[in-house]
Protein backbone atom coordinates (compact mmCIF):
# COMPACT_ATOMS: atom_id res chain seq x y z
CA UNK A 1 0.00 0.00 0.00
CA UNK A 2 1.88 3.36 -1.33
CA UNK A 3 -0.16 5.92 0.83
CA UNK A 4 2.11 8.04 2.10
CA UNK A 5 2.95 7.70 6.07
CA UNK A 6 1.69 11.31 6.59
CA UNK A 7 -1.88 10.42 5.42
CA UNK A 8 -2.21 6.81 6.56
CA UNK A 9 -1.53 8.23 10.05
CA UNK A 10 -4.28 10.63 9.48
CA UNK A 11 -7.10 8.30 8.14
CA UNK A 12 -6.31 5.91 11.22
CA UNK A 13 -6.47 8.26 13.90
CA UNK A 14 -9.87 9.74 12.01
CA UNK A 15 -11.07 5.77 12.00
CA UNK A 16 -10.00 6.02 15.63
CA UNK A 17 -11.97 9.07 16.35
CA UNK A 18 -15.39 7.09 14.73
CA UNK A 19 -14.93 4.16 17.05
CA UNK A 20 -14.25 5.62 20.00
CA UNK A 21 -17.95 7.95 19.30
CA UNK A 22 -19.17 4.63 18.16
CA UNK A 23 -20.46 5.66 14.73
CA UNK A 24 -21.10 3.00 12.81
CA UNK A 25 -21.40 4.75 9.56
CA UNK A 26 -19.29 7.19 8.39
CA UNK A 27 -17.41 9.18 5.37
CA UNK A 28 -13.90 7.55 4.77
CA UNK A 29 -13.62 9.84 1.27
CA UNK A 30 -16.33 11.88 -0.52
CA UNK A 31 -16.38 11.82 -4.20
CA UNK A 32 -17.20 15.79 -5.70
CA UNK A 33 -18.34 16.34 -8.97
CA UNK A 34 -18.66 19.69 -9.23
CA UNK A 35 -19.76 19.10 -12.99
CA UNK A 36 -20.76 16.56 -15.36
CA UNK A 37 -19.58 18.05 -18.82
CA UNK A 38 -16.68 16.56 -20.06
CA UNK A 39 -13.74 16.85 -22.98
CA UNK A 40 -14.03 12.81 -23.88
CA UNK A 41 -17.28 10.62 -24.42
CA UNK A 42 -15.50 7.13 -23.12
CA UNK A 43 -17.33 4.46 -23.88
CA UNK A 44 -17.77 2.79 -20.50
CA UNK A 45 -18.47 6.08 -18.65
CA UNK A 46 -22.60 7.22 -18.36
CA UNK A 47 -22.13 10.75 -16.77
CA UNK A 48 -22.53 12.52 -19.76
CA UNK A 49 -25.46 10.91 -20.85
CA UNK A 50 -27.04 14.41 -19.01
CA UNK A 51 -29.40 17.16 -20.53
CA UNK A 52 -27.53 19.72 -22.10
CA UNK A 53 -29.28 22.44 -19.53
CA UNK A 54 -26.98 20.17 -16.66
CA UNK A 55 -23.96 19.34 -18.71
CA UNK A 56 -23.68 23.13 -18.68
CA UNK A 57 -24.24 23.66 -15.04
CA UNK A 58 -20.50 24.35 -12.65
CA UNK A 59 -21.06 23.94 -8.43
CA UNK A 60 -20.41 27.38 -6.54
CA UNK A 61 -17.18 26.74 -4.47
CA UNK A 62 -18.84 27.37 -1.64
CA UNK A 63 -21.44 24.74 -2.20
CA UNK A 64 -18.64 22.32 -3.15
CA UNK A 65 -16.31 23.15 -0.28
CA UNK A 66 -19.39 22.72 2.23
CA UNK A 67 -20.65 19.01 1.12
CA UNK A 68 -17.36 17.86 2.14
CA UNK A 69 -16.85 20.27 5.52
CA UNK A 70 -20.24 19.12 6.21
CA UNK A 71 -19.45 15.32 5.91
CA UNK A 72 -16.40 15.23 8.14
CA UNK A 73 -14.27 13.08 5.68
CA UNK A 74 -10.27 13.55 5.78
CA UNK A 75 -10.14 12.98 1.90
CA UNK A 76 -12.18 13.89 -1.44
CA UNK A 77 -12.14 12.99 -4.40
CA UNK A 78 -13.19 15.47 -7.51
CA UNK A 79 -14.26 13.48 -10.69
CA UNK A 80 -17.01 14.67 -12.90
CA UNK A 81 -16.94 14.76 -15.96
CA UNK A 82 -13.63 16.81 -16.24
CA UNK A 83 -12.68 18.86 -13.03
CA UNK A 84 -10.44 21.14 -14.91
CA UNK A 85 -13.55 22.27 -17.27
CA UNK A 86 -14.99 23.72 -14.52
CA UNK A 87 -13.59 27.48 -14.70
CA UNK A 88 -13.29 27.74 -10.71
CA UNK A 89 -11.63 24.03 -10.03
CA UNK A 90 -8.25 25.37 -8.60
CA UNK A 91 -10.32 27.41 -5.89
CA UNK A 92 -12.46 24.32 -4.91
CA UNK A 93 -8.64 22.76 -4.59
CA UNK A 94 -7.31 25.32 -2.21
CA UNK A 95 -10.12 25.57 -0.22
CA UNK A 96 -9.95 22.48 0.81
CA UNK A 97 -6.34 21.70 0.42
CA UNK A 98 -6.30 25.33 3.40
CA UNK A 99 -8.25 22.93 5.51
CA UNK A 100 -6.06 19.97 5.14
CA UNK A 101 -8.17 17.84 3.18
CA UNK A 102 -6.54 15.09 1.35
CA UNK A 103 -7.13 15.86 -2.23
CA UNK A 104 -7.21 13.76 -5.47
CA UNK A 105 -7.87 15.97 -8.63
CA UNK A 106 -9.66 13.14 -11.24
CA UNK A 107 -8.50 14.33 -14.80
CA UNK A 108 -7.98 12.93 -18.49
CA UNK A 109 -4.94 15.28 -18.48
CA UNK A 110 -6.00 16.99 -21.95
CA UNK A 111 -6.00 20.34 -20.05
CA UNK A 112 -3.46 19.62 -17.66
CA UNK A 113 -0.26 21.37 -19.08
CA UNK A 114 -2.35 24.82 -19.71
CA UNK A 115 -3.60 24.95 -16.51
CA UNK A 116 -1.01 23.68 -14.47
CA UNK A 117 -0.05 27.10 -13.30
CA UNK A 118 -3.07 27.43 -10.86
CA UNK A 119 -2.26 24.93 -8.91
CA UNK A 120 0.45 25.02 -5.88
CA UNK A 121 2.60 21.44 -4.94
CA UNK A 122 1.28 20.20 -1.25
CA UNK A 123 1.51 16.78 0.26
CA UNK A 124 -2.63 17.49 0.57
CA UNK A 125 -2.79 17.45 -3.31
CA UNK A 126 -2.79 14.63 -5.92
CA UNK A 127 -3.52 15.24 -9.63
CA UNK A 128 -5.14 11.70 -10.13
CA UNK A 129 -4.60 10.91 -14.54
CA UNK A 130 -6.96 8.14 -15.86
CA UNK A 131 -4.60 5.67 -17.75
CA UNK A 132 -6.38 2.36 -18.98
CA UNK A 133 -4.06 0.95 -21.08
CA UNK A 134 -1.17 1.76 -22.94
CA UNK A 135 -1.30 4.04 -26.39
CA UNK A 136 -3.48 2.21 -28.54
CA UNK A 137 -5.81 0.68 -25.92
CA UNK A 138 -6.41 3.86 -24.14
CA UNK A 139 -6.85 5.95 -27.19
CA UNK A 140 -9.55 3.20 -27.65
CA UNK A 141 -11.22 3.14 -24.46
CA UNK A 142 -11.63 7.44 -24.47
CA UNK A 143 -12.40 7.10 -28.86
CA UNK A 144 -10.11 9.73 -29.66
CA UNK A 145 -6.49 9.27 -30.75
CA UNK A 146 -3.07 11.08 -29.16
CA UNK A 147 -5.05 11.30 -25.43
CA UNK A 148 -2.16 8.95 -24.04
CA UNK A 149 0.39 10.76 -25.46
CA UNK A 150 -1.10 14.01 -24.08
CA UNK A 151 -1.61 12.21 -20.44
CA UNK A 152 2.48 10.79 -20.22
CA UNK A 153 3.18 14.43 -21.42
CA UNK A 154 0.78 15.75 -18.22
CA UNK A 155 2.37 13.29 -16.06
CA UNK A 156 5.62 13.90 -16.52
CA UNK A 157 5.23 18.07 -16.48
CA UNK A 158 3.66 17.48 -12.87
CA UNK A 159 6.18 15.57 -11.99
CA UNK A 160 9.04 17.86 -13.41
CA UNK A 161 6.67 20.51 -11.13
CA UNK A 162 6.94 18.84 -7.86
CA UNK A 163 3.42 17.79 -7.90
CA UNK A 164 2.26 14.44 -6.58
CA UNK A 165 0.60 12.69 -9.74
CA UNK A 166 -1.53 9.35 -9.04
CA UNK A 167 -3.83 7.20 -11.83
CA UNK A 168 -6.86 5.59 -11.79
CA UNK A 169 -6.76 2.45 -14.52
CA UNK A 170 -10.37 0.60 -15.29
CA UNK A 171 -10.02 -2.72 -16.90
CA UNK A 172 -12.43 -4.62 -18.96
CA UNK A 173 -13.38 -8.00 -19.96
CA UNK A 174 -11.15 -7.34 -23.43
CA UNK A 175 -8.41 -7.02 -20.90
CA UNK A 176 -6.58 -9.93 -20.29
CA UNK A 177 -3.49 -10.32 -17.21
CA UNK A 178 -0.77 -9.25 -20.21
CA UNK A 179 -2.49 -6.10 -20.47
CA UNK A 180 -3.15 -5.07 -17.03
CA UNK A 181 0.54 -5.96 -16.06
CA UNK A 182 2.10 -3.70 -19.19
CA UNK A 183 0.36 -0.84 -18.29
CA UNK A 184 0.68 -1.31 -14.63
CA UNK A 185 4.85 -1.91 -15.09
CA UNK A 186 4.90 1.30 -17.52
CA UNK A 187 3.29 3.41 -14.54
CA UNK A 188 5.07 1.81 -11.78
CA UNK A 189 8.46 1.45 -13.22
CA UNK A 190 8.72 4.16 -16.57
CA UNK A 191 6.19 6.94 -15.61
CA UNK A 192 7.17 6.43 -11.79
CA UNK A 193 3.92 7.76 -10.52
CA UNK A 194 3.58 8.12 -6.91
CA UNK A 195 0.34 5.74 -6.54
CA UNK A 196 -1.73 3.84 -8.86
CA UNK A 197 -5.23 2.67 -8.19
CA UNK A 198 -7.33 -0.17 -9.99
CA UNK A 199 -10.59 -0.79 -10.76
CA UNK A 200 -12.88 -3.74 -12.63
CA UNK A 201 -15.26 -1.59 -14.94
CA UNK A 202 -18.90 -1.30 -13.83
CA UNK A 203 -21.78 -1.42 -15.50
CA UNK A 204 -22.82 1.79 -15.85
CA UNK A 205 -26.87 1.92 -16.96
CA UNK A 206 -26.01 4.59 -19.33
CA UNK A 207 -22.56 3.83 -20.28
CA UNK A 208 -22.58 3.54 -24.68
CA UNK A 209 -20.93 0.05 -24.29
CA UNK A 210 -22.59 -2.69 -22.49
CA UNK A 211 -20.96 -5.49 -24.03
CA UNK A 212 -17.28 -5.35 -22.15
CA UNK A 213 -17.98 -4.82 -18.38
CA UNK A 214 -16.42 -7.91 -16.27
CA UNK A 215 -18.41 -10.15 -13.77
CA UNK A 216 -17.06 -11.32 -10.83
CA UNK A 217 -15.30 -14.79 -11.45
CA UNK A 218 -13.71 -12.49 -14.61
CA UNK A 219 -12.65 -10.23 -12.47
CA UNK A 220 -11.21 -12.48 -9.92
CA UNK A 221 -9.08 -14.65 -12.66
CA UNK A 222 -7.58 -10.90 -14.16
CA UNK A 223 -6.25 -9.58 -10.85
CA UNK A 224 -5.18 -13.12 -9.56
CA UNK A 225 -2.95 -13.95 -12.64
CA UNK A 226 -1.98 -9.84 -12.85
CA UNK A 227 -0.95 -10.23 -9.66
CA UNK A 228 1.32 -13.34 -9.93
CA UNK A 229 5.09 -13.13 -9.84
CA UNK A 230 5.55 -10.81 -7.15
CA UNK A 231 3.83 -7.88 -8.81
CA UNK A 232 1.38 -6.87 -6.59
CA UNK A 233 3.79 -6.36 -3.91
CA UNK A 234 6.53 -4.41 -6.32
CA UNK A 235 3.76 -2.07 -8.02
CA UNK A 236 2.86 1.34 -5.97
CA UNK A 237 -0.88 0.62 -5.84
CA UNK A 238 -2.87 2.71 -3.77
CA UNK A 239 -5.32 0.19 -2.14
CA UNK A 240 -5.26 -1.47 1.50
CA UNK A 241 -4.05 -5.30 1.20
CA UNK A 242 -7.48 -6.73 2.09
CA UNK A 243 -9.34 -4.77 -0.72
CA UNK A 244 -6.52 -6.67 -3.32
CA UNK A 245 -7.63 -9.93 -1.33
CA UNK A 246 -10.68 -8.77 -2.59
CA UNK A 247 -9.60 -8.59 -5.79
CA UNK A 248 -8.39 -11.53 -6.61
CA UNK A 249 -10.82 -13.47 -4.26
CA UNK A 250 -9.14 -14.19 -1.45
CA UNK A 251 -11.80 -12.51 0.69
CA UNK A 252 -15.14 -11.47 0.27
CA UNK A 253 -16.86 -8.83 2.00
CA UNK A 254 -19.95 -6.80 2.08
CA UNK A 255 -20.97 -3.27 0.23
CA UNK A 256 -20.23 -0.34 2.34
CA UNK A 257 -21.07 2.68 -0.35
CA UNK A 258 -22.14 5.11 2.85
CA UNK A 259 -18.16 5.03 3.18
CA UNK A 260 -17.18 6.66 -0.11
CA UNK A 261 -20.56 9.13 -0.83
CA UNK A 262 -21.32 10.88 -4.03
CA UNK A 263 -22.22 14.56 -4.06
CA UNK A 264 -23.17 16.07 -7.10
CA UNK A 265 -25.09 19.00 -8.42
CA UNK A 266 -28.03 17.20 -7.96
CA UNK A 267 -26.94 16.53 -3.90
CA UNK A 268 -25.85 13.63 -2.33
CA UNK A 269 -26.47 10.50 -4.50
CA UNK A 270 -28.04 7.07 -3.05
CA UNK A 271 -26.52 4.91 -2.84
CA UNK A 272 -23.18 5.72 -4.32
CA UNK A 273 -21.85 7.48 -7.39
CA UNK A 274 -22.68 4.15 -9.76
CA UNK A 275 -26.11 3.74 -9.10
CA UNK A 276 -28.49 6.49 -8.69
CA UNK A 277 -31.33 6.09 -6.50
CA UNK A 278 -32.10 9.99 -5.96
CA UNK A 279 -30.51 12.47 -4.01
CA UNK A 280 -30.48 14.04 -1.14
CA UNK A 281 -29.73 17.63 0.53
CA UNK A 282 -27.56 16.51 3.33
CA UNK A 283 -24.86 13.35 4.59
CA UNK A 284 -27.03 12.59 7.31
CA UNK A 285 -29.99 11.61 5.41
CA UNK A 286 -28.29 9.80 3.28
CA UNK A 287 -27.41 7.83 5.97
CA UNK A 288 -30.20 7.92 8.04
CA UNK A 289 -32.64 7.47 5.19
CA UNK A 290 -31.06 5.06 3.03
CA UNK A 291 -31.93 0.97 3.15
CA UNK A 292 -28.68 -0.07 2.72
CA UNK A 293 -29.39 -3.18 3.99
CA UNK A 294 -30.92 -3.79 -0.07
CA UNK A 295 -28.08 -3.30 -1.81
CA UNK A 296 -24.75 -5.14 -2.17
CA UNK A 297 -24.13 -8.26 -4.23
CA UNK A 298 -26.59 -11.04 -3.94
CA UNK A 299 -29.43 -8.34 -2.85
CA UNK A 300 -29.87 -6.21 -5.95
CA UNK A 301 -29.21 -7.50 -9.17
CA UNK A 302 -27.82 -4.13 -10.54
CA UNK A 303 -25.17 -5.11 -7.40
CA UNK A 304 -24.76 -8.60 -8.93
CA UNK A 305 -20.76 -7.73 -10.86
CA UNK A 306 -20.18 -5.01 -9.19
CA UNK A 307 -16.30 -5.72 -7.53
CA UNK A 308 -15.63 -1.46 -7.89
CA UNK A 309 -13.38 0.10 -4.87
CA UNK A 310 -16.32 2.62 -3.71
CA UNK A 311 -18.24 -0.14 -2.03
CA UNK A 312 -15.38 -2.56 -0.98
CA UNK A 313 -12.65 -0.62 -0.17
CA UNK A 314 -13.93 0.95 2.40
CA UNK A 315 -15.09 -2.63 4.31
CA UNK A 316 -11.65 -3.85 3.77
CA UNK A 317 -10.69 -0.59 5.83
CA UNK A 318 -12.61 -1.25 8.62
CA UNK A 319 -11.67 -5.01 8.46
CA UNK A 320 -8.25 -3.93 8.80
CA UNK A 321 -8.95 -2.01 11.69
CA UNK A 322 -10.42 -4.46 13.56
CA UNK A 323 -7.34 -6.86 12.84
CA UNK A 324 -4.19 -6.18 14.69
CA UNK A 325 -2.51 -8.89 12.01
CA UNK A 326 -3.84 -6.77 9.37
CA UNK A 327 -3.41 -3.55 10.83
CA UNK A 328 0.21 -5.27 11.13
CA UNK A 329 0.21 -6.32 7.65
CA UNK A 330 -0.80 -2.82 6.37
CA UNK A 331 1.68 -0.79 8.19
CA UNK A 332 4.41 -3.11 6.74
CA UNK A 333 3.13 -2.12 3.37
CA UNK A 334 2.66 1.12 4.30
CA UNK A 335 6.77 1.60 5.42
CA UNK A 336 7.94 -0.57 2.46
CA UNK A 337 5.89 1.96 -0.21
CA UNK A 338 7.17 4.99 1.62
CA UNK A 339 10.55 4.27 1.00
Amino acid sequence: MAMPLRQTIRVGTYLFEQKLRRRDKFPLIVELEPLYACNLACEGCGKIQHPAGVLKQRMPVAQAVGAVLESGAPMVSIAGGEPLMHPQIDEIVRQLVRRRKYVFLCTNALLLRKKIDRFTPSPYFAFAVHIDGLRERHDESVAKEGVFDEAVAAIEEAKRRGFRVTTNSTFFNTDTPQTVVEVLNYLNDDLKVDEMMISPAYAYEKAPDQEHFLGVEQTRELFRKAFAGGNRRRWRLNHSPLFLDFLEGKADFPCTAWAIPNYSLFGWQRPCYLMSDGYVPTYRELVEETDWDKYGRGKDPRCANCMAHCGYEPTAVLATMGSLKESLRAARETVSGSR
